[in-house]
């Protein structure tokens, strides 16, 4: 199957399981043209649709509850119920029960993309080796999560500089247009019951925003709270495109529960909820996109970490000892030769999307 094949077979497939937008839909379509990064965050789909036929020895590892669409922009920074700034993985659409390698090599095939709009100044080997490396101590260590101010500078930096952008941030999402369309029962729930007594100016607007989802429904909530901006947001949910991709029998969305078993401090904004996830929407509770991040000798640094990270959320569904034996086995060679195919994999259906 080709790739525009797989795309409108997913399409269809997706839109019997949620309400699409046609015009998120296309403008998504248009952001896939762009560039091979932005492909790539937006076709999670196709990944493992090609994982097994790609990926040879790495396709065998432990079956873990993963991330799946694993990505350099797939981690950000949220409050805790402390109000602690904390970092890590801050999007789980994709989770299911799937090899513990494919989130290994799907992030390092995002570096590899990234470089090439944002050089981040280090070899593929140096970026498997730092992944692999973070996520072998990771799991070596039992894990612990990353709480910025005490232990992690670099992280608190790019974190403490994106707050310069606060006033920015909130004009945009104030100017947004109120939305008069369909807002489901369940989803308008969720939203109302994360907002707090007493707020003033409420409006529900549509905001254009990821890759991976967009064309699916978004409602955020924008109001003055006590003499500021606060918003909330909420996201509909489908299954997993490994569901799509193997065939397999529907699944559970299981949002809600990595959430509960990895090792992290939890975002109290963070819920599912039937087949929607709700959170809060502020300058520390955002991803950080790549043209935040180091480059050159903090870069390694930063994916030892995003390896660590890795090993924190399969932590949550497998033991110590299984994860140490399946980490140890894996060679850098062996990662980087699977990462290259499966880059030239995407490179060539990006070729194919651009030139459709």
């Amino acid at each position: 199957m080709n790739f525009i094949d797989a795309t409108k077979s997913y399409e269809t497939w997706l839109g019997r399981e949620v309400r699409l937008l046609p015009e998120d839909l296309k403008r998504k379509h248009e952001l896939m043209a762009e560039s091979p990064f932005p492909f790539l965050r937006a076709t999670y789909y196709r990944w493992v649709q090609l994982w097994e036929e790609s990926a040879a020895g790495l396709a065998k590892t432990p079956l873990v509850l993963a991330v799946g669409d694993l990505h350099i922009e797939n981690f950000g920074t949220w409050r805790d119920a402390d109000g602690r700034l904390v970092w890590g993985v801050n999007d789980f659409d994709e989770t299911a029960e799937l090899p513990l390698a494919l989130d290994l090599a799907r992030l390092a095939v995002s570096v590899f993309l990234a470089d090439q709009n944002h050089p981040l100044g280090a070899t593929r080997t140096q970026i498997a080796t730092a992944i692999l490396e973070g996520y072998r101590e990771g799991v070596e260590s039992g894990g612990c999560p990353f709480v910025l101010e005490e232990r992690h500078p670099a992280l608190c930096q790019i974190a403490i500089d994106r707050l310069k952008g606060a006033q920015s941030f909130w004009t945009k999402i104030s100017q947004l247009h109120t939305y008069t369309g369909r807002q489901p029962k369940t989803a308008l729930q969720l939203l109302m019951r994360m907002l707090p007594h007493g707020v003033e100016s409420l409006r529900v607007v549509h905001r254009v925003a990821g890759l991976g989802s967009l064309g699916r429904q978004r409602l955020t909530a924008v109001c003055q709270f006590e003499g500021g901006f606060i918003a909330r947001e909420v996201k509909q949910l489908a299954p997993p495109a490994s569901q799509w991709a193997t065939g397999s029998r529907p699944v559970p969305i299981r949002y809600g529960e990595i959430l509960k078993r990895a090792i992290r401090c939890g975002d109290p904004f963070l819920r599912q909820q039937s087949n929607w996830v709700g959170r809060r929407i502020s300058p520390t509770n955002s991803r950080i996109e790549i043209i935040d991040l180091p480059r050159e000798k903090d870069v390694e640094r930063l994916l030892h970490v995003m390896g660590f990270e890795t090993a924190n959320i399969h932590l949550g569904s497998a033991s110590r000892k299984k994860l140490k034996k399946a980490a140890d086995a894996i060679k850098i060679s062996e990662l980087v030769k699977v990462s290259r195919a499966l880059e030239n994999a995407v490179m060539r259906d990006w070729k194919e999307w651009k030139a459709r």
